[in-house]
């Protein structure tokens, strides 16, 4: 408290003067409506500076979570759009729910690799989230694999980038499929192989999935036809696929699960008994 007494008596001109000049101003500003005006719009102008910049950090500490909205807020819309779709290829649209066969979760990919042979990636979801083996895998640009075995909050995929990989494929602009597979070289492309030669192919054409079977619907992206020659017996392409996704830098994903599964394969699995 003393300390404070000697820094007032030492100090009370100066802080005579400042209490004088805040006084004058108060009253200059109360006075004169341009002056009230100016003051008014220098302490919003402090004020709103300060609130821009700790918005400002607030966001930047928000990323994560804003991030993981937008991956729920793409699936939503992933299951809508791709419901929606099917719909109207079946020329029927149920305006009021959009249900469909086929429903996307956001997942998040926290090991990848890419050089091996048989690459294998791990999500950050499992049997707790109701995920299960022969579910997809894609990205916002394209297919990254197929879901092989799941823990209680994990899973593991079997990538594209693996040489036991097969998916069915096909040309966009027709209907010639045949099955994509990896030939262990390099994490940019893979290879479609069995496309009948009487199929219209060129260089920069795109390669989709083509739904004949219950892991992915029709029309997910893989990439675009890069080089192509026929085969060995030369009746069928094999076409140098190069993909959409960079399997080098994955994170953000999508798991598929086709609602109708069950049923499809309980009715095969009658056919294959007979």
């Amino acid at each position: 408290m003393q300390q404070i007494l000697n820094f007032i008596i030492r100090n009370k001109n100066f802080l005579l003067y400042l209490l004088l000049m805040a006084l004058a101003m108060f009253f200059t500003a109360q006075t004169h409506s341009y002056h009230k005006s100016k003051f008014i719009n220098s302490a919003n102008f402090l004020s709103g500076s300060i609130y821009t910049h700790l918005n400002n950090v607030d966001q930047y500490l928000d990323l994560k979570t804003q991030n993981d909205n937008l991956s729920e807020e793409n699936s939503r819309l992933r299951n809508l759009l791709q419901n929606y779709q099917l719909s109207v290829k079946e020329n029927y649209i149920d305006t009021t729910s959009f249900k469909g066969s086929y429903l996307f979760r956001p997942v998040r990919v926290i090991k990848n690799s890419y050089s091996a042979s048989t690459n294998i990636l791990t999500i950050n979801k499992g049997r707790n989230d109701s995920i299960q083996e022969d579910f997809g895998l894609i990205t916002s640009k394209g297919i990254l694999g197929i879901v092989d075995h799941t823990s209680n909050n994990y899973a593991t995929v079997i990538s594209i980038l693996n040489t036991k990989s097969k998916i069915s494929a096909q040309l966009k602009k027709t209907n010639h499929f045949g099955t994509l597979t990896w030939d262990g070289k390099s994490p940019k492309s893979v290879q479609l192989v069995d496309i009948p030669k009487i199929a219209p192919i060129k260089i920069g054409d795109t390669i989709i999935t083509s739904g004949r079977s219950v892991i992915f619907p029709k029309g997910i992206q893989i990439g675009t036809i890069e080089s192509y020659k026929l085969d060995d017996a030369e009746n069928n392409f094999e076409i140098n696929v190069k993909l959409f996704n960079d399997m080098t830098n994955i994170e953000h994903a999508y798991i598929i699960e086709h609602l109708d599964a069950p049923e499809i394969n309980n009715l095969l699995n009658l056919s294959n008994e007979q």
